[in-house]
């Protein structure tokens, strides 16, 4: 449960959201040098579509390993960001990427039912993210389409 908003604005919380999600796509190092773990909580929880839920930094930094196996490269649009602000530690944000997936490229809108969309909800306090759960298709290159029949 998010506790109430302390110690940053929302501002901030959005601020620091968007660094994080620039050092992701900056192969995982912040315009200062600060790695991507360095973001998060010691007993953060992290969730990812077909990975499943990280607890901790260890397993944070496992997933990622993993998920970098297979993504050469991600832009967040971040100048496209849509923000739902709660007053609280706890804030959403929803955008588009493009980039590289071992299978092929992907950009938002290109199918229009491709990857490309998220929706990501953060928890922020004390200039650190406790808890971090992305939704979207984790199928970038559009390959898995025979389940559905629509497309």
């Amino acid at each position: 449960m998010p506790t109430a908003a302390t110690d940053m604005t929302d501002e901030q919380r959005k601020a620091f959201v968007t660094a994080y999600l620039k050092a992701f796509d900056n192969g995982g190092t912040g315009h200062d040098g600060t790695p991507v773990l360095d973001f998060f909580a010691e007993d953060a929880d992290f969730f990812f579509p077909k990975w499943g839920l990280a607890h901790g930094k260890p397993e944070i930094a496992k997933m990622f390993g993993d998920l970098g196996g297979s993504i050469t490269s991600v832009r967040h649009h971040t100048w496209a960001f849509t923000w739902v602000l709660s007053g609280t530690d706890l804030l959403a944000v929803e955008g588009t990427t493009h980039g590289e997936h071992r299978d092929g490229p992907w950009r938002v809108g290109q199918p229009e039912w491709g990857a490309g969309r998220f929706c990501g909800v953060f928890e922020v306090r004390d200039h650190l993210i406790h808890r971090a759960f992305i939704y979207l298709d984790p199928d970038y290159a559009g390959g898995d389409t025979a389940r559905y029949p629509w497309l």
